[in-house]
Formats: C-alpha cells, structure tokens, sequence
C-alpha cells in the first residue's frame, strides 16, 4: 500500500511508460500524493483511478506527442511536471568473442530502438513540455537514467550510452531552462527488483554477454551492492516524488544516484 508522505497540490504530472514497471510504482506514488497524472504509454495501465488520464502515445514520433501535450493544456491548462521514464534495453555485444554469434550482438535494429525510446523520445517530449513550462514559468523535468549511464555496463554499451545522453539532456537543459523557474533533475536506479525490463529473457541474454549462468548474474550482483538488497520500485518512486514535489525546489542540474551504493566501486 503506497501512502501519503507529501502533498503535491494537485500537480499536473505526465508520466512516460506509466503502464508497468518502475512507471507503475511512480504513478502510484503520485497518485497517493494527490497529483494528477497524465500517463503517456502504448499500452493502456491496468488500474483506473479518477486523477489519471490515459493518452495512447509513441513518445518517439513527435505528432503523437504533440497530440498528448495540447491534450493536456486543453484539460489541465499546465503541466507541473514531466518524467521521462520509458526505456528499453537489448542486452547485446560489440562482438560475440564467445561464439561469434551475432544474434548476441549489437545490431543496426537495436541500436535503433534504443536510441529511439531512450534518447531520441526524452528529446521530443522535454522540448515539446518545455515550450508550455517556459510560458508559465515553472515545471520540472525529471529524466529517469541508469547507474549504467555513469559506469558503463557490460553487453549493455548501446543502453548505457542513451543513458549516459539522458544524463547529458539532464545537466545541459538545467542551464538552459533555469531563467524561467524549470528544473531539471535525473535519476538514476542502479540493480532493481524485477520489471518488464527485467524479464527472463533480458536476463538470459544479460547473462550470455557475460559469460554466465542467470543464477550468477543475480548473485554478483547481490554481493556486488553495499546495503546487501536490490532497491525497491517504490523507493524510486519515492524520489520522483519528492523531486517533482515544492520540497526539492532548489535541485536541479544534477542526477542522482539511487542505487544502495553500487556506484564507483
């Protein structure tokens, strides 16, 4: 059960890939923080709940998104706040060196789609939001990374790299938007209990590119994480509240590591 730890007034809230996953939990959490929230998502989410709004949308084709941007202004007359959180991942090589396979390596299709979702999308939608922010000089932006953005990761360097863009977007569209009252935050979740992303698929593959079991991907990575655990979906969401939330009002232009002390050794 989330609950209530901060009142966010009513804010206008567009969540990306909201339907599942760690777009799910942030929906949740906002909800319970009494935010409206707009989820833009091919697929429709599996609750209904009177503050959310639903508009199909491929946030990586721009006429959709600008569709569910003057959609919103139309309800809402503002948006309060943006978190690009839809994401995907291929796990693949450079080069198979184990068995020169290249259905294990990184392909021009796959390089495609991950640019797309990852990067190209947070792109469109932050510049399409902005355009409303900056005339009614406030919002925040918030661009979900990855650990695997900063540190790079193995059989994921495609992935690591849109992530280490959105942590680019993040620090340079601080600077550019700062004068009219936006802020633009990162998050960056390291090893999370399982999502769509996460799936046995993903996770086979994952375990290919590093010459292993899946079972031995899972245990590196519990002794490889400080607190002992992989982070809960709700303590991201948790963040993202907060950072969308008045109480964060003077952070901006940075990302933050959410990750149980995983990063940098």
């Amino acid at each position: 059960m989330v609950s209530k730890w901060l009142d966010l007034d009513s804010k206008v809230i567009i969540v990306t890939g909201g339907s599942a996953g760690i777009g799910e939990n942030i929906v949740a959490n906002l909800l319970a923080n009494n935010a409206e929230v707009v989820i833009a998502d091919r697929n429709p989410p599996q609750v209904s709940h009177p503050k959310i709004t639903f508009i199909q949308c491929n946030v990586a084709i721009r006429a959709d998104v600008q569709n569910m941007v003057q959609s919103v202004i139309s309800k809402f007359h503002r948006i309060d706040g943006l978190v690009n959180n839809a994401g995907v991942n291929r796990a693949r090589l450079l080069v198979d060196y184990y068995h020169n396979d290249k259905n294990h390596e990184l392909s021009d299709d796959d390089f495609d789609h991950m640019v797309n979702v990852n990067q190209k999308a947070v792109f469109i939608c932050s510049q399409e939001v902005a355009r409303q922010m900056v005339k009614q000089q406030s919002g925040v932006i918030v661009n979900i990374a990855s650990e695997a953005g900063i540190e790079g990761s193995k059989g994921q360097s495609c992935y690591s790299a849109t992530k280490a863009a959105v942590h680019a977007f993040t620090l340079s569209w601080a600077k550019e938007l700062g004068q009219f009252n936006i802020r633009v935050v990162g998050v960056a979740p390291g090893i999370n209990e399982p999502t769509p992303m996460g799936n046995p698929a993903h996770q086979k593959d994952l375990a290919y590119t590093r010459g292993m079991e899946v079972s031995g991907v899972k245990g590196n990575y519990q002794q490889s994480i400080p607190l002992g655990r992989p982070g809960r979906l709700e303590e991201i969401a948790d963040l993202v509240s907060y950072l969308v939330s008045d109480h964060s009002s003077y952070i901006t232009g940075t990302t933050v590591n959410i990750t149980g002390g995983k990063s940098r050794g």
